[in-house]
């Protein structure tokens, strides 16, 4: 199916079951696409190279989504770098949701192939909205918010944010920025550099476990997240230019583009369960 350009070998089983692998500069393309948005945005990447992994390279759904936090780690690693380098990464609260990101994103992992996918697709869509709608047009008690951050609140969001990333593939980070602008009342620039860095511990724990279990196409993850992260770094260096409320409708317009792209899976789902 895919026989241009020099050939990736996957994962062994993933060969097998599929009998083709994907073309290097296929993969490198999502990887460069998803470190371009993991910089810009504070995501990790995951939330556009999932769609592409399985539209472009035509890998199946959950080997879609464990081969993203694998490419996630380099990008998310040097996105972090390029937000720092501007003083914009909260180390201590970054630690605070990380903890609740590794319990998180181990449970997110177990839980893959045990829960509803399609169900939380359409839960999590709702909830993408309504934090846009917020991230745009936040309420006054939002907007007085920033005495400091509720701890207990932070690690919440982590758990979440993990969960969601082992379950849905989409680096946490789509959570973790806005929950962090609207419930610790910090600015956008340090939210997204905080939540790579979040991403970043969350997607080296759920790849360990899924690379471990076979569960991953290794090497498409590796060549895709070495691409990905020298774009990362220098979409970092751009974000921190963006005004901050063209930045927050910038970042609202992906949330509600990612709300849509879960609706769509959810509903294919319920045709094809391999989709969801």
């Amino acid at each position: 199916m895919l026989s241009a350009g020099p050939r990736l070998w996957q994962n062994p089983r993933v060969d097998r079951e599929r009998g083709d692998v994907p073309s290097v500069p296929k993969v490198v393309l999502v990887g460069i696409l998803g470190g371009l948005l993991a910089g810009m945005f504070g995501v990790g990447g995951g939330i556009v190279m999932v769609p592409l992994f399985v539209f472009l390279l035509g890998l199946d759904q959950r080997t879609a989504v464990t081969t993203s936090l694998l490419a996630i780690i380099p990008i998310s690693a040097l996105g972090t770098l390029g937000y720092a380098t501007g003083g914009a990464v909260a180390w201590t609260e970054a630690i605070v949701i990380g903890l609740g990101s590794v319990v998180g994103g181990q449970v997110g992992v177990r839980l893959l192939h045990r829960i509803p996918v399609p169900a939380l697709q359409l839960a999590f869509a709702a909830l993408l909205f309504f934090s846009a709608y917020r991230l745009v047009l936040p309420s006054t008690a939002e907007q007085s918010a920033g005495g400091g951050p509720q701890w207990i609140l932070l690690v919440a969001l982590g758990i979440a944010a993990g969960m969601l990333a082992g379950l849905l593939g989409v680096g946490g980070g789509i959570v973790i920025v806005p929950g962090l602008v609207l419930l610790a009342g910090v600015g956008l620039d340090v939210a997204r550099g905080t939540s790579l860095l979040v991403v970043l511990f969350t997607a080296v724990t759920a790849s360990f476990t899924t690379v471990r279990s076979g569960q991953t196409a290794t090497r498409v993850g590796l060549w895709a997240g070495l691409a990905g992260a020298p774009a990362s770094f220098a979409a970092a260096g751009l974000a921190q230019w963006i005004p901050e409320r063209q930045a927050a409708i910038l970042f609202a317009g992906l949330m509600v583009l990612a709300g849509v792209q879960l609706i769509r899976r959810a509903l294919a789902a319920r045709t094809d369960p391999d989709v969801g």
